[in-house]
C-alpha cells in the first residue's frame, strides 16, 4: 500500500525542524508540493531547502497548483469549502499518479499540522472518496504560535486561565472570549479598538524578515498596521499571528 506523511515542518526557521521531521524527510521517496504561485515562491522555495538537506536519494518532487480561492465572497465559509474540495482533488491527483504501491510520500507543511491548516481535512476526503487508498502519519511541528511565544520571551498559559485560540474574522465579530487570546488569520486588525489588552504580534516568524511588535493595543495597535501594510506591499503576502493579554488593573 502507499504510504503518506504529514511533516510539520515549523514556521519559517529550518531550524525549526525535530529530529522525527528529519528522519521523515530522509524516508520519502515523492514530496508533493502544492505551488500558491510566483507571489509565494519563499514558502515553496523552504520546502525544497528542507528536501535538499535532508532528503535521501533518488527521491522526486511531484508539483500541483494550488487552486485560487474566491476571497470576494461574503459567503466565506462557503468558499473555503469549495477550494478546500478542489485542492483535495489536485492532491488526490498527486498521489494517485505520483506514489506507486510500497512507496513514501510527503506533504511539508507549514508549521504544525494540527493548527489552522487543511491538510489532514483534505486527506480524510480523499480517503473518503475511495478513488485512492494509502495509510498515513502525521510529524507534530513548532506551530507560528510556539514561535511567537519564543520569541517575545512570554507563556502561552496562565495558571489558572484560559487560551482562546481564535480566527481575526471570529475576533471581529464575538471580541475576545478569554483573557488570553490568540489570533490567527487575521487579515483585517481585527484588534483594534481592545484598549484592555496588551498584544504580542508577529509576522514571518523565524524568517529573516520576521518582525515583532510588543505592548498595550492602545500604544502599539497604529504601528502594527503601519508595518502589516508596508510588509504585505512589499512582498504580496504575509503570515502573521498575535497574542491578546488583558491588562491587570
Amino acid at each position: 500500500m502507499k504510504r503518506l506523511l504529514v511533516i510539520g515542518i515549523g514556521a519559517g526557521d529550518p531550524d525549526h525542524l525535530t529530529l522525527q521531521a528529519v528522519k521523515a524527510i530522509g524516508a520519502t521517496d515523492v514530496f508533493l508540493i502544492v505551488d500558491k504561485g510566483e507571489v509565494k515562491h519563499e514558502l515553496v522555495q523552504l520546502r525544497l531547502d528542507l528536501i535538499a538537506e535532508h532528503g535521501r536519494a533518488p527521491y522526486r518532487i511531484a508539483e500541483a497548483r494550488d487552486p485560487e480561492r474566491d476571497r470576494t465572497t461574503p459567503a466565506y465559509t462557503a468558499a473555503v469549502e469549495d477550494w478546500r474540495s478542489r485542492r483535495a482533488l489536485a492532491c488526490e491527483a498527486l498521489v494517485r499518479d505520483e506514489l506507486r504501491d510500497g512507496q513514501t510520500g510527503a506533504f511539508l507543511v507549514w508549521g504544525d499540522p494540527g493548527v489552522y491548516d487543511s491538510t489532514l481535512a483534505i486527506v480524510e476526503e480523499i480517503l473518503r472518496r475511495g478513488n485512492v487508498t494509502f495509510e498515513y502519519e502525521v510529524i507534530p511541528g513548532i506551530s507560528s504560535v510556539a514561535a511567537l511565544t519564543a520569541r517575545h520571551r512570554t507563556s502561552l498559559t496562565q495558571v489558572g486561565r484560559p487560551v482562546h485560540l481564535t480566527t481575526g474574522r471570529r475576533l471581529a465579530e464575538h471580541g475576545p472570549s478569554a483573557d488570553d487570546v490568540v489570533v490567527m488569520l487575521d487579515a483585517h486588525c481585527s484588534f483594534a479598538g481592545l484598549d484592555d489588552f496588551h498584544i504580542h504580534w508577529g509576522a514571518y516568524l523565524g524568517t529573516p524578515d520576521e518582525i515583532l511588535v510588543s505592548g498595550p493595543v492602545a500604544e502599539v495597535g497604529d504601528r502594527i498596521r503601519e508595518l502589516r501594510a508596508e510588509a504585505r506591499a512589499r512582498k504580496g503576502w504575509i503570515m502573521d499571528t498575535y497574542l491578546l493579554r488583558r491588562l491587570e488593573h
